[in-house]
């Protein structure tokens, strides 16, 4: 085995055991932690296979194979960070709605005082 393959192997179990401690610390969640966990199976896969990693990289007619892990890689992150944009814009709306809320019902329970204060 090349050092190479065995630092990527041991880096993706690395990975896989933060995401397993952040779940299990409620820091991830599940919805999240099952993109990552499947993230890091494929890493670890193509590094305990270089093969394969070869074959899929030829089937899709990528020159040099670690280029795949890269844009696998690139295409993860766009796609997460796609869904956290999406998820940011919700909570931003939502955000927005409670403050406009918050301020009218603040608004009449002023007017409740004052009228009964008169």
């Amino acid at each position: 085995m090349e050092r190479v393959q065995a630092l990527s192997m041991a880096l993706s179990l690395g990975l896989l055991f933060a995401v397993l401690h952040l779940m299990r610390k409620r820091y991830l969640r599940e919805q999240y932690s099952l993109l990552w966990l499947l993230f890091c199976l494929v890493l670890f896969v193509f590094s305990l296979n270089t093969r394969l990693l070869e074959g899929t990289a030829a089937l899709l007619g990528v020159k040099y194979a670690p280029a795949l892990l890269f844009l696998v890689g690139i295409m993860v992150c766009l796609m997460l960070i796609l869904h956290l944009t999406v998820v940011v814009s919700r909570l931003t709306e939502r955000v927005i709605r409670l403050t406009q809320e918050m301020g009218m019902a603040k608004h009449q329970l002023e007017q409740l005082e004052q009228g009964e204060a008169r």
